[in-house]
């Protein structure tokens, strides 16, 4: 099933892949979903655009290599920043405030793990600054599911009540995005001519250019303007083939501190406010080749930093566009989180007895969903190289949901999965860490990631010196 799997996400996005070698097998996790067959699925997608890129760029051996998968690594990598440790101690992930909350008719999840947010929640409810969570606990008890989620909605916060799957197949989002592909891959039109020194080759249909450097993606160069999971998770990987991945952030956004380390490994790390430095981020994306991006859809675009406007900018980019619910639909603007669409989609319903939500053992659509995105920059790449252009990759929390539910049930009873043998240690400015190895192999290009994680910011805004590949 993985591997069948696997070439059909190839045939989707036009690209042909290698065979993959699936070791291992499911289930791994406790758990009514076929979360792992999602990881070693997602994991295998991406490995193997990587390889046929390095094969199409020349830096493989003529003979396809060996690419292979394993189901439990895959799994563990799922669980990555559980796994992860600072000093032997683990990442603190979810805020005081954050988590599911009883209303008049069912359940809603509050998710104020960035102080906006729990601020948006407590007006929504009522609630003066500083409540704790009983307050919030009796505020939702009086209320509607529906009715708090839309006021924390209208507040700018983010909240989802509970939903069985058949409510979601039939509300508005869910039969939107139904009709979205898993990784949608488009060609971009845009009507500038590349300026002199911002095309080459590969964005005007030519020949590849040489690999520059040993790796599969050496002198690919990454723009991850993401936080939290699903895109950090994909420039990551992208890294972990020796890619150049430069994240930026701004000093004045929240984040959630332990995923910001745990999700770096391999990249450099700068700061850029949009509002009075634009032309900053205009330069890196002249010399860039791939940028993921995980703002709410039309978000960078009214900043001029849609995908069209990145191709006018640097012919030949292949934009990664990571969202919660689509591009379609009444939520296509709406704030969200892996929690969140579990809630929406029927998932935490189900994968408990319906009486109150459980959530799947990992946080699955956030990390199969940044697998997917970084499958989508490889095979924008190999679109590139085969046939010029720009590119634009498209993937969505609620689709990989729809997804996941589309691959079946699981007995659920799988005991907790080792994962010993697939952690590495490091030190870092953060002290030692430990982490979960990068998984997926190809043969003769092991990934790995090539430096600890950065400062937030303490990079400057600007490429390194190695050539790009356009």
């Amino acid at each position: 099933m993985i591997t069948s799997l696997i070439r059909q996400l190839g045939e989707d996005v036009g690209v042909v892949l290698p065979e993959v070698r699936v070791t291992g097998d499911d289930p791994v996790f406790a758990s009514v979903f076929r979360v792992d067959t999602a990881a070693a699925a997602s994991v295998g997608a991406a490995t193997a655009a990587v390889a046929a890129y390095w094969k199409r760029r020349g830096g493989a051996p003529a003979v396809d290599p060996d690419v292979s998968v394993d189901v439990r690594h895959a799994a563990a990598a799922f669980q990555s920043e559980r796994h992860f440790r600072m000093d032997g101690k683990p990442a603190v992930l979810w805020a005081p405030l954050s988590g599911d909350y009883r209303t008049s008719d069912g359940w809603i999840k509050l998710h104020c793990n960035f102080d906006h947010h729990r601020d948006a929640a407590l007006r929504a409810l009522g609630l003066a600054a500083g409540a704790v969570r009983d307050d919030v606990a009796a505020a939702c008890a009086g209320r509607t599911g529906i009715d708090i989620e839309e006021a924390v909605t209208r507040e700018g916060g983010c909240g989802a009540t509970m939903r069985t799957r058949r409510e979601w197949l039939a509300h508005p989002q869910g039969r939107a995005v139904a009709e979205l592909p898993l990784v949608g891959l488009s060609r971009l039109t845009v009507s500038a001519a590349p300026a002199p020194g911002e095309g080459g080759e590969a964005a005007a249909g030519g020949p590849p250019e040489p690999v520059h450097g040993p790796r599969p993606l050496s002198g690919v160069r990454v723009l991850d303007l993401t936080r939290v999971i699903a895109g950090p998770v994909a420039a990551r990987f992208l890294a972990a083939h020796g890619a150049e991945v430069l994240r930026v952030g701004a000093a004045h956004l929240p984040e959630v501190p332990g995923l910001v380390v745990e999700t770096a490994f391999g990249k450099r790390s700068c700061h850029i406010d949009l509002t009075s430095e634009p032309e900053v981020l205009r330069d890196l994306v002249r010399r860039a080749d791939v940028v993921i991006q995980a703002y709410r859809p039309g978000a960078l675009r009214e900043r001029g930093f849609g995908p069209e406007d990145l191709a006018a900018l640097r012919p030949g980019i292949v934009c990664v566009d990571v969202s919660a619910y689509g591009s379609r639909g009444p939520w296509a603007s709406r704030r969200g989180f892996d929690s969140l669409v579990q809630m929406v989609s029927g998932i935490a319903h189900e994968n408990g007895d319906g009486s109150r939500p459980v959530p799947l053992p990992a946080q699955a659509l956030d990390h199969a969903t940044g697998f997917l995105a970084a499958f989508g920059a490889v095979a924008g790449l190999l679109r590139r190289t085969d046939e010029g252009g720009s590119w634009l990759a498209e993937v969505a929390l609620a689709r990989t949901a729809a997804w996941l539910d589309g691959l079946g049930r699981s007995a659920g009873d799988a005991p907790e999965p080792r994962v010993d043998d697939l952690l590495a240690g490091v030190d870092s400015a953060f002290g030692a860490l430990t982490y979960v190895r990068p998984p997926g192999r190809i043969q003769g290009a092991e990934p790995y990631w090539a430096s600890a994680p950065p400062v937030p910011g303490g990079h400057h805004a600007g490429w390194e010196t190695t050539t790009g590949t356009g």
